[in-house]
């Protein structure tokens, strides 16, 4: 082979290296080396709650709170038996929250007018603005 017939247009030979092969070497290695990295997972650290069967709930509910007055003079807050103290630091926790709980008072028929006007006196008190009365069809027959 002559040097005309490797390059037609200048009498001298090439002498520029072939980089195809070069570039298809590193392309190839590039793809093994990606295939081989780790895939990173990014981790977003969460406290979740942990289950707690024995631990009570709340004695105030966001939303709605309940006062049951018995004829036995009890007075039950959501369920639980409180002294007049106790119901007045529930109402002042339950002004201060946003929005404020509902109240709802159900005396049972029976109970007695004092106990009644006692906590309708805490209520007022501890300035609260919703409030309810719930069971009043049991009053109808008297």
């Amino acid at each position: 082979m002559s040097a005309s017939t490797l390059n037609p247009e200048s009498s001298e030979p090439m002498m520029d290296i072939n980089t195809t092969p070069l570039i298809d070497v590193m392309l190839v290695l590039l793809i093994m080396f990606i295939i081989t990295i780790p895939v990173q997972t990014h981790a977003v650290k969460l406290d979740l709650p942990q289950n707690q069967d024995n631990q009570t709930p709340p004695p105030i509910d966001p939303v709605k709170n309940k006062i049951v007055i018995m004829p036995n003079d009890a007075v039950l807050w959501n369920g639980a038996p409180v002294n007049m103290v106790t119901l007045r630091q529930y109402l002042d926790i339950t002004t201060t929250m946003t929005p404020t709980p509902e109240l709802h008072l159900q005396p049972h028929p029976d109970a007695r007018y004092e106990v009644v006007d006692e906590v309708l006196a805490v209520a007022k008190r501890a300035n609260v603005q919703a409030m309810g009365f719930v069971g009043n069809e049991a009053y109808a027959n008297f």
